[in-house]
Formats: structure tokens, C-alpha cells, sequence
């Protein structure tokens, strides 16, 4: 147990440069607290006292504002960075070294049975007030951008942004030993620009027919 609080710790201290010290992550990180909560939660409901796991779990979501059943599986090194408004639904399966930020939700589309939640699987990074929803699996290494609302699966080492999300970035490498929120292409700008190209060849076809002599074009 020991152990693994002191992996825990070492998870948050590399993963954000606002954390000081070991006191200050272990008395006042809300993200910490609550994966500490939902390990005894788990606990309870896999021995089957369900009460008591979703009591403890009921706790943590107001003592943090961070929501997770009791049921979610999560791996080692999982770091909710702020964490307000973070919801993990009862089927919901999440690997090593995840991290999410604010207002994640993993949640269900209410048509499914069975495995109604995401699947995320390692060293995956969700941004903020991003959605992913249904039965779906975000492949190892990806990233999605804040406020996306991703519906489909996202392969391994993508970045996928929009809502619907979809991925911009395919099999990019990681320099770094985390991931953050800031290369993130914009989807807009993608589009404008692909318009643009268009407009382009557009102009130049009948450019080129004016030159043919087809004034009609």
C-alpha cells in the first residue's frame, strides 16, 4: 500500500509543475484522493458489500467532485489533474499512465447494455470537458482535445479533436514522458485551409480554359 501512494505521489509531482511538495499532493489534491477512495470502493463492490462501495464513492464525489463507480477498473498511475466535474461510469476500463483533466466525462450513451462504457487504454491524455461516450476504445498513446465529444474508437498514437472527434494526427511520436494540451491542430483552421485549395484549383482550371479561348467556363 505504502507502495503504491508513493508511485501515486512521484505520478502527480512528474505530471504537473504546480505541485511543490509531497505534503501539499497528498493532504490537497483532490485527483490523489479520490483514486486512493475508489481503490477502497472497488474493493467493497468486487467483495460484494455494494452499499458500502457506493457509499464511499457517493463520499468522494463530495469531498473531491470527482465521480467514479465503484466498479471502474483503473490501472496504475491514473492522475486527475484539478478533477471538478470528472465522471467514470460502472464499466468504464482505463489503463496505465492516463491522466485526465476537469470535467471528463467516460460515460454511456444510454443504448447500450452490457459494456455501456470507454475502454482507455495506456499513456492515453484527455483534455478538459471532453466526452467520450458508448462502449468505445481510445488506443494507447492518443490524445484528445478539450471539449471534444468522441463517439467512435480512436486508434493508438492519435490526437483527435471536434465534435463528432475524429483524428488529425496519426502515429506521431512522443518526445516526452507525458503529454499536454498545447500541439493540438485546430479543426476550423484544417478546413478553411482544405477550402482554400480547393478555391485554388477552382480558379486555376478556368484560368486555364479563359487562356483555351472558352469564354463560357
Amino acid at each position: 500500500m505504502f507502495r503504491q501512494l508513493k508511485e501515486d505521489i512521484a505520478c502527480v509531482k512528474s505530471r504537473d509543475p504546480a505541485a511543490r511538495s509531497v505534503f501539499e499532493i497528498l493532504f490537497l489534491y483532490p485527483g490523489l484522493k479520490a483514486i486512493r477512495m475508489h481503490r477502497k470502493a472497488y474493493w467493497f463492490y468486487h467483495h460484494g458489500f455494494y452499499f458500502i462501495a457506493r457509499w464511499i464513492s457517493q463520499r468522494a464525489s463530495r469531498k473531491t467532485g470527482i465521480e467514479i463507480h465503484p466498479a471502474a477498473q483503473i490501472g496504475k498511475r491514473f492522475f486527475i489533474d484539478h478533477g471538478t466535474g470528472v465522471v467514470i461510469g460502472e464499466t468504464a476500463i482505463i489503463g496505465d499512465d492516463v491522466t485526465l483533466y476537469q470535467g471528463v466525462t467516460l460515460g454511456g450513451t444510454g443504448k447500450d447494455t452490457g459494456k455501456r462504457h470507454p475502454t482507455i487504454c495506456d499513456n492515453v491524455m484527455i483534455g478538459s470537458g471532453a466526452k467520450v461516450l458508448g462502449p468505445i476504445v481510445i488506443g494507447e498513446n492518443s490524445r484528445v482535445g478539450a471539449g471534444a465529444v468522441v463517439v467512435n474508437d480512436i486508434p493508438p498514437n492519435c490526437t483527435a479533436i471536434g465534435i463528432p472527434a475524429r483524428a488529425v494526427k496519426r502515429d506521431g511520436v512522443r518526445v516526452f514522458d507525458y503529454l499536454d494540451q498545447i500541439h493540438i491542430p485546430d479543426p476550423i483552421a484544417i478546413e478553411i485551409s482544405r477550402i482554400d485549395a480547393e478555391i485554388e484549383k477552382i480558379n486555376e482550371k478556368i484560368g486555364a480554359s479563359k487562356e483555351n479561348g472558352n469564354e463560357n467556363i
